[in-house]
């Protein structure tokens, strides 16, 4: 963690604004990690879990894509794009459970901006980073994990559903060679 902080620092050194990513597989730490960050410095944390695709998108198709069931696009034109100009802006905030969009975030720019979740570094905005952090996770570990936070019922629906997508989305797009850092959890 600290070397990651060092990195960090020393970017900021350099820019006016510094864009991170966090991706990762389910229960590697992700949001600690961005929640650890966002105690040490000023910044603004997004994440990626606010962007899954509503179920009106989700087609075949779609969802036959790696990396398909996030809204790529949505948070491509409502935050990423919106991140390089370093001008107030918001966007919508849309969950899953309810199947909605439950409220809009007002964003005030800051020099340090972190997104975190699966599919951070989808390539539809992967070029927009300064620095990149692929988080992985030994597999009983990650099951472990997963059962104590979403229970076992989410368990069998993360095993069966969402843990191939991410695996899928990180070998098409070879996600670990584009990472500046990877951390590896109970490897």
């Amino acid at each position: 963690m600290e070397s990651i902080k060092q990195d960090i620092k020393a970017l900021l050194s350099e820019a006016d604004r510094v864009l991170v990513a966090i991706d990762g597989m389910s229960a590697s730490g992700k949001t600690t990690l961005a929640g650890e960050l966002f105690k040490a410095f000023d910044c603004n944390v997004f994440h990626m879990d606010d962007f899954f695709l509503p179920e009106k998108l989700k087609t075949p198709d779609r969802l036959s894509q790696a990396g398909g069931n996030v809204d790529y696009l949505r948070f491509k034109t409502e935050v990423a794009d919106k991140l390089t100009l370093g001008e107030p802006f918001t966007y919508r905030v849309y969950d899953c459970k309810k199947g909605e969009f439950s409220q809009t975030v007002f964003v005030m720019p800051k020099r340090l901006n972190i997104v975190e979740g699966a599919y951070s570094l989808h390539p539809s905005f992967s070029g927009i980073f300064d620095y990149k952090i692929l988080m992985k996770i030994e597999s009983r570990l990650q099951r472990s994990r997963i059962a104590q936070r979403n229970g076992s019922a989410m368990l069998s629906r993360f095993l069966g559903e969402w843990i191939p997508k991410e695996n899928e989305y990180f070998e098409r797009f070879n996600i670990e060679s584009l990472c500046d850092r990877v951390i590896h959890i109970g490897l």
